[in-house]
């Protein structure tokens, strides 16, 4: 009889070393447990080595780094009727624990398929030309209805980033003729510019040519040379009256006075 109470107290024994053992748990600093007793929330175990009583709790580690998620390309239309692939990734962290257990079934698929959705709604309300110069705030007003969705789910969406955004390829010409375009009206307005500062210049050079007697001739004179720089070639040309008088006023001011 003694033998059988003593078997039986080394079994509970043994039975109760062994639900101690197996109720120990390592939670990483990263990591909050949430206890579950008997299907029930009953707390939320901070880092470090923790106990539960293994036949009626379980407990369900959640890690609160930031996470991040792919949106898959999306085929979406803008405002103006214009198809392209948007695909983007979002940026999120778990704030609370028990909500994210609680209040959803996978946190993780949930933040992904609503920043689908948004996306595709957001894109939708607006043209090809803002979604293409503006995607920061675009990824900005996006990530503002995620994260008003998910705070119940204790989810903190902390950035969106919109990745590629793929055109058509009839698009993609349009556009590349757009910009050719617009590089040849830059090139001409430049130019233009160019010549009216130039002739500018010429219109002060003629006036104070002109101003200066003799002047004139002297350029005439100097442009002929220029034009032909080979003596054995002889041009003739018919020069105004204008020269003449300016060569006559040149010699009378280089006339020896009596």
């Amino acid at each position: 009889m003694l033998g059988t109470i003593l078997t039986l107290f080394f079994v509970l024994l043994c039975i109760l070393a062994f639900i101690v053992l197996i109720g120990w748990r390592v939670i990483d600093q990263y990591e909050r447990g949430v206890v579950l007793t008997l299907g029930k929330y009953s707390h939320t175990k901070m880092p470090g080595l923790r106990w539960i009583f293994p036949l009626t709790q379980r407990m369900i580690k959640v890690d609160l780094r930031i996470t991040t998620t792919d949106i898959p390309q999306q085929e979406v239309i803008t405002k103006d009727n214009v198809p392209v692939g948007i695909n983007a990734v979002v940026y999120f962290q778990v704030e609370s624990a028990e909500y994210a257990i609680l209040n959803i079934k996978d946190y993780t698929l949930a933040v992904s398929q609503y920043a689908q959705a948004a996306l595709r709604d957001v894109i939708g309300g607006i043209e090809l030309d803002p979604l293409l110069s503006e995607r920061e705030q675009i990824a900005e007003e996006i990530k503002k209805i995620v994260d008003e969705a998910t705070n119940s789910w204790g989810i903190n969406v902390t950035d969106i980033k919109i990745q590629d955004i793929e055109l058509p390829a009839d698009m993609k010409r349009i556009m590349a003729k757009q910009a050719e375009s617009e590089r040849e009206r830059r090139a001409v307005i430049i130019r233009a510019e160019g010549e009216y500062s130039a002739s500018e210049r010429l219109a002060q050079a003629a006036q104070i040519l002109s101003s200066t007697p003799g002047g004139l001739s002297m350029r005439t004179l100097q442009t002929i040379e220029k034009i032909n720089p080979d003596p054995s070639k002889t041009v003739i040309f018919a020069l105004p009256v204008e020269v003449f008088e300016g060569l006559k006023a040149i010699a009378q001011n280089f006339k020896p006075k009596e």
